[in-house]
């Protein structure tokens, strides 16, 4: 049986009175899905009973909670870091640059069950300061985090954690102590592919900050 076109519809005509009007764009209808792009890609490293680290990609990441500062992780339960995680109730997040990429794919169409990863990819697993799970030496951010929660979604279990402490690639701090994450040249995910970021469009409230000069130009 022939299936119906997906449905479509269209933004009203009308102009606004006295503005210039804006471009508008048609849209369709889409089946409900994971199209939140682009997220971060990570690696998240975990131990098994014996204390051996492995690492797996992950691209459902995110932050949750600022104070205390909290991240959650989405793996499912036939990947291996799943029930290394629950067992040992803590991960790091180590945030890759575009140098670390080919790895990071690597870890995530393999499994630790049959590889060593930190081997065959040549990272560098490196002592975490608050946990026993390792770091990624070789990533500009990595993220020490303990798990609070875990929650069995559907085909994902989400893993909460509190971030316990942070270590930074010393390169990316300036002289006054600024950490310049510009520099880390870090890369994000976006339905199945990764890209670096590209060009600076602004900067948290830029846009009011514009409005505040016009306004102090003009005398008004």
């Amino acid at each position: 049986m022939k299936k119906d076109p997906p449905r479509s519809y269209h933004p009203t005509s009308e102009k606004p009175v006295g503005k210039k009007p804006k471009r508008v764009y048609d849209k369709v209808d889409w089946k409900p899905g994971t199209l939140l792009n682009p997220v971060p890609v990570v690696l998240v490293a975990s131990i098994d009973g014996k204390g051996k680290p492995n690492l797996c990609t992950v691209a459902w990441a995110g932050t949750v909670c600022s104070r205390p500062p909290m991240i959650s992780i989405s793996l499912r339960p036939e990947r291996y870091s799943h029930d290394l995680i629950a067992a040992s109730g803590e991960f790091t997040v180590n945030i890759p640059s575009v140098e670390q990429m080919h790895a990071t794919d690597y870890c995530g169409v393999v499994s630790g069950r049959d590889v060593d990863k930190f081997a065959e990819t040549g990272l560098t697993p490196a002592p975490s300061t608050t946990i026993k799970t390792p770091i990624v030496r070789e990533c500009p951010i990595s993220l020490e985090c303990r798990t609070t929660k875990k929650m069995l979604l559907g085909t994902h279990t989400l893993f909460l954690a509190e971030i316990k402490a942070v270590q930074v690639t010393e390169a990316l701090l300036t002289p006054s102590g600024r950490l310049a994450l510009e520099k880390a040249r870090l890369a994000a995910y976006a339905h199945g592919n990764y890209y670096a970021l590209g060009k600076k469009l602004g900067f948290f409230g830029y846009s009011v900050q514009k409005k505040k000069k016009r306004k102090t130009a003009t005398g008004k």
